[in-house]
């Protein structure tokens, strides 16, 4: 269930978009001035904000500029008619979507589940671009584990690099030109067998039988890519 909290001072319509929020199932938290806002915020896991731009004490760009420092959660704003420079403002500040009022209660909540959707996909996304998993061979890339059939492997800092190099981009082959120079930089002036020696020892750690890899390929006179 969605949390989603409205800030807005008009109580009226907070209510009124509350109830009407409630009836789609989703949790309804409420604050009528920019301080409080953040003071809910700080407290709770809010899933979206619907934030009117004008509050008292703090205004919500205000709010908006306090969020963006620690969060990405998505922001609604609210604006008054005809207030395009804060509409403008309020977006360059990292508000997803903005609506005028007085705006239609079915539309607000069309939005809101758009910007939910989207929010969904891209967390969806990312986590799926920090694990790789192929066959019995799982990558966390930000976690910089590796782990075959649920046992995690102690690979050194150059083997996970490579490995994680070629997992993230499978099929694409790599001389040892540019694993050289992806993994140890420009300013490394090391052998090229440098890379070979690498691979081998990487192999014997994520293959089951390093003589007939079946994750880390070699195609013969080119170089090295990860299966596809």
């Amino acid at each position: 269930m969605a949390k989603i909290l409205i800030v807005d001072d008009e109580a009226l319509m907070v209510k009124g978009l509350k109830r009407s929020l409630e009836q789609e199932g989703y949790r309804v938290l409420t604050a009528y001035d920019g301080d409080q806002a953040l003071e809910v915020f700080k407290k709770e896991q809010c899933h979206l904000l619907v934030l009117d731009i004008m509050l008292p004490r703090k205004s919500g760009l205000e709010v908006c500029r306090e969020i963006r420092k620690e969060s990405e959660v998505p922001i609604i704003m609210l604006t008054a008619k005809g207030e395009y420079v804060d509409k403008i403002v309020g977006l360059e500040l990292g508000a997803d979507d903005y609506l005028t009022k007085p705006f239609n209660t079915r539309e607000l909540i069309a939005r809101i589940k758009a910007v939910l959707r989207r929010s969904a996909k891209g967390r969806a996304e990312e986590e799926q671009r920090d694990i790789i998993a192929v066959d019995q061979l799982t990558i966390d890339v930000m976690k910089r584990r590796v782990s075959r059939g649920g046992k995690e492997l102690d690979l050194t800092a150059k083997e996970f690099d490579l490995l994680c190099l070629m997992a993230q981009n499978p099929g694409r082959i790599f001389t040892r030109d540019n694993l050289l120079e992806s993994v140890w930089g420009h300013s490394y002036y090391g052998d090229l067998r440098t890379v070979d020696v690498h691979v081998r020892r990487l192999r014997e750690k994520i293959e089951e039988d390093p003589r007939h890899p079946e994750y880390v390929l070699t195609k013969w006179g080119v170089g090295y890519y990860f299966k596809e």
